[in-house]
């Protein structure tokens, strides 16, 4: 494991075995004049983090991030009752989102609204997601109290990439989950021998016109998980991009890159199947839309319009047959 993605001054950059130690990308040198350019970096710097969560009965995202002009979070839960939202905004720069995963808290705490991941001191401890949600006007409570078990996780995803305009670290984790979700009176309880989180961390400076494509699923299988991570973005000519797949490996979990990624819809309605494929073949898998959750600002220099969906994808992982697994879709169009 890296000690820091930032050593002396130089940043990493490619695939990385796993997440180092420390990730601070304002570390790295940028030359003269460097206060001024990395107090602009801190404003442009966009961290979060989020999990999504698979499981037969429902589906599931939740997310803290800090663009440092302002944080927030927000949760979903979309069962059979249908789609129950909710979300916090807070002081830019106030989650303090930890550079070193593993102890950390990260939380936010408010009146109505607390959610918090407790990261035990070792990436193969038992780590915990815990969120209190009160009932709001037309939305029901959402309760949340999961362990993760580290221990059985699939191999980590961890790419650090230059962008045109910027650049992004990310981390990717796949964990087998146990403990409850509760939507108002529902209770759904997660089997780990089933059910799983999957992480989505970033610390990257995005370029002010972003935009992309992503999506996520996995299932345990008897031989270990088995799941895709697929983006579509502009990048930087001869730079890693963070396509992957998992698989289980001979004596480990395994990571493996994809080649370009290709996302095509049916014509017609929001919620009409996409087809995902990888260039090099080892991924060919339709995604069936269930619901659609959806964002959108207009501000005078920033805007956003974003979707994710929920859903299940069928079809083919490095040549093993996948159906009916549980997992989103989302869409990014922003100036940040």
């Amino acid at each position: 494991m890296p000690s820091a993605l930032v050593e002396g001054g130089s940043r990493r950059w490619g695939r990385l075995e796993s997440r180092p130690v420390s990730v601070n990308p304002l570390e790295e040198y940028a030359g003269l004049r460097l206060l001024p350019r990395r107090a602009l970096g801190w404003l442009r710097l966009k961290e979060w983090q989020g999990w999504t969560l698979l499981h037969p009965e429902i589906s599931s995202s939740f997310i803290l991030q800090d663009a440092h002009y302002l944080a927030s979070s927000e949760i979903y839960v979309r069962d059979g009752h249908g789609l129950v939202e909710h979300a916090h905004n807070a002081r830019g720069g106030s989650l303090h989102l930890p550079r070193r995963l593993y102890p950390s808290t990260p939380h936010l705490a408010a009146k109505g609204y607390e959610l918090g991941y407790e990261w035990a001191p070792e990436a193969t401890g038992t780590h915990r997601i815990r969120a209190q949600i009160a009932a709001t006007e037309g939305q029901p409570a959402i309760a949340v109290d999961l362990e993760l078990d580290g221990a059985r996780a699939s191999a980590p995803l961890s790419v650090s990439a230059p962008l045109p305009g910027g650049s992004l670290y990310t981390h990717k984790l796949v964990l087998p989950a146990s403990g409850t979700v509760q939507v108002g009176d529902r209770m759904y309880a997660f089997d780990p021998s089933r059910d799983l989180a999957v992480l989505d961390e970033h610390k990257s400076t995005l370029p002010y016109r972003t935009r992309w494509l992503w999506g996520t699923f996995a299932g345990i299988t008897t031989d270990g998980i088995v799941g895709a991570n697929v983006a579509e973005r502009p990048t930087t000519p001869g730079s890693e991009d963070e396509s992957c797949l998992w698989v289980p490996g001979a004596t480990a979990p395994a990571v493996e890159p994809l080649d370009r990624i290709t996302f095509e819809q049916e014509q017609g309605d929001p919620l009409a199947p996409w087809s995902v494929r990888s260039a090099d073949g080892r991924l060919d898998v339709t995604f069936v839309p269930e619901d659609r959750k959806s964002v959108k600002h207009q501000l005078v220099v920033a805007a956003i319009d974003y979707w994710q969906l929920v859903g299940t994808y069928t079809g083919s992982v490095a040549g093993r047959p996948v159906a009916g697994v549980r997992g989103v879709l989302e869409r990014m169009r922003a100036r940040l």
